[in-house]
């Protein structure tokens, strides 16, 4: 299942690599963005299905609130991969959960994977056991 995703993440090299993965998986990468501001305009401008954001980006720890808006009020599936997982511990509205980094080409396939199947309301057994699910 192919999607278009967006990637949030103010450390380009990290950027890169998980636009070289998604991309070898076969999702189309509509964008990156290191700020919220940018982030924002791309999900404007074009339809995303999934969004990979990490909590501290260029303009600060603005990825929480952009997350928890991309995903209540623009229909956008939102996972987090941060360095800091605790930070959203608790769980954000809308969002389904962190994916914490450093991580693998794996854990990223299976995780956007089971994002995927949630969004598309296919049947889902178990989320991956590097996904922390919020409530």
């Amino acid at each position: 299942m192919s999607a278009r995703i967006l990637v949030i993440e103010d450390e380009a090299l990290v950027a890169m690599e998980l636009r070289f993965v998604l991309e070898d998986l076969g999702h189309e990468v509509v964008g990156t963005a290191s700020d919220a501001h940018t982030a924002r305009r791309l999900v404007q401008d074009t339809e995303v299905d999934l969004a990979l954001v990490d909590i501290h980006l260029s303009d600060g720890p603005t990825g929480i609130d952009l997350g928890r808006e991309l995903g209540q009020d623009l229909g956008v599936t939102v996972l987090f991969m941060t360095a800091n997982p605790g930070m959203v511990r608790n769980g954000v509205a809308g969002t389904i959960g962190v994916l914490s980094k450093p991580t693998d080409e794996r854990a990223v396939q299976t995780a956007v994977d089971y994002a995927l199947r949630r969004r598309a309301g296919r049947p889902v057994e178990y989320a991956p056991p590097e996904l922390q699910l919020f409530g």
